[in-house]
């Protein structure tokens, strides 16, 4: 009986969450209430309070759901002495560009988190988890950098941060540019290219011919 009850709660909370990215993303998050969410979910608002705390909470929650396996590869590179850490950090980099350009939910959720939230006073908590992960992504391509680097016996062409937080911000700038217009350009192929390249000027990988 006990396992049926927390089967059922597992079940209502991923109800709420999925009825969240669909409202979220023909809302916006600030115009979206709880109600909102749970009359989407097709359960009580009391519902929403027994899993989340407030709207911030259930929003971090979905994008919890979505972003972590992806911050976890992130976080594995590096783990195993026999890879080359290059290319494990292409390979993250790569595979989360493909995730985002495949998979609907992802989609889904990057772009309420990019183009449909505004940090007021209520959603304060979602820009603080917002900077956590970029602190905490960005130490991540540091250290890959870093010991890409070593791994060439070579040193990097700007300061290990500077480089971290430029390939950063390709990378967002190009999940950005592409959800706003989706068609515009084909995301794998361009980042792909577009990472080759800022390497190649870091000095890590050698000019292609």
């Amino acid at each position: 009986m006990v396992r049926c009850t927390k089967e059922e709660a597992l079940a209502t909370r991923h109800r709420l969450l999925d009825a969240a990215e669909r409202v979220f993303a023909e809302k916006g998050v600030s115009r979206t209430s709880l109600h909102d969410i749970a009359q989407a979910a097709g359960v009580s608002r009391g519902a929403i309070y027994w899993h989340f705390k407030n709207k911030a909470d259930l929003f971090n929650a979905m994008m919890d759901r979505i972003t972590l396996p992806m911050e976890d590869t992130l976080q594995r590179i590096g783990l195993d002495a026999g890879r080359d850490p290059l290319v494990e950090l292409q390979r993250a980099i790569l595979d989360a560009m493909r995730k985002i350009a495949t998979d609907e939910r992802t989609r889904r959720v990057f772009e309420v988190a990019t183009l449909k939230v505004e940090y007021v006073e209520e959603l304060l908590a979602v820009k603080e988890r917002h900077l956590q992960c970029y602190v905490k992504n960005s130490s991540q391509i540091q250290r890959s950098l870093e010991q890409a680097a070593a791994h060439l016996a070579m040193p990097l062409r700007l300061p290990p941060q500077v480089a971290a937080q430029g390939l950063h911000a390709l990378m967002v700038g190009l999940i950005h540019t592409w959800l706003l217009a989706p068609t515009s350009f084909e995301l794998v192929g361009v980042a792909s290219q577009a990472v080759t390249t800022y390497l190649v000027g870091l000095g890590l990988l050698p000019m292609p011919t």
